[in-house]
């Protein structure tokens, strides 16, 4: 008898200092935060909760993101040159309405660089000195905006592209500069 109550403790003991997996916060950003928009569009779109039709609109989703989301719909499978199918692991407790953030807790036990993903931190562009920004940086926010800068050499040609578009991608930051 003595012996089982020793084991009953040392099991409670065990359970009680186990790390807890659940997550922390600002982890699985990407996850969570993209699992989130997509949950709320399928609600908008009155869409049936069945795995089947989960899966149709996340493979959709998938073909139209960009950048830490596009990655993280390779990891799940939901891309064309996606190595794995793991979409079964969002679309069938999202049928159930399962919160997204136990979805990614699920997904960070099979996959760990899924909550690895973060989104890069964006330029506030009414305030920043774009000559001070390096030629990668500027690229990047060429890219997010979905242009190019063909013919581009020096860092004074991306800065000029970027000063031409400003108005039409991000109006209020355009308005607010003095440099211009």
């Amino acid at each position: 008898m003595l012996y089982f109550g020793g084991i009953s403790v040392a099991l409670a003991l065990s359970l009680l200092s186990s790390p807890s997996l659940a997550l922390k916060e600002g982890e699985c950003e990407v996850c969570v935060t993209f699992l989130g928009k997509f949950y709320q569009s399928l609600k908008d779109k009155d869409v049936q909760f069945t795995p089947a039709e989960i899966e149709k609109e996340l493979l959709k989703t998938c073909k139209d993101a960009k950048g830490k989301e596009n990655r993280l719909c390779y990891y799940i499978g939901a891309t064309v040159d996606a190595a794995t199918k793991i979409i079964n692991e969002v679309s069938k407790p999202l049928s159930s309405h399962v919160p997204v953030e136990k979805i990614c807790e699920k997904l960070k036990k099979k996959d760990g660089q899924i909550c690895d993903l973060r989104y890069d931190k964006q330029v506030d562009l009414s305030t920043v000195d774009l000559k001070k920004l390096k030629v990668k940086d500027l690229k990047k926010i060429l890219e997010e905006w979905g242009e190019s800068c063909k013919g581009c050499a020096e860092k004074s040609d991306f800065i000029r592209r970027i000063n031409e578009l400003m108005p039409q991608y991000a109006p209020s930051a355009a308005s607010a500069r003095t440099d211009l």
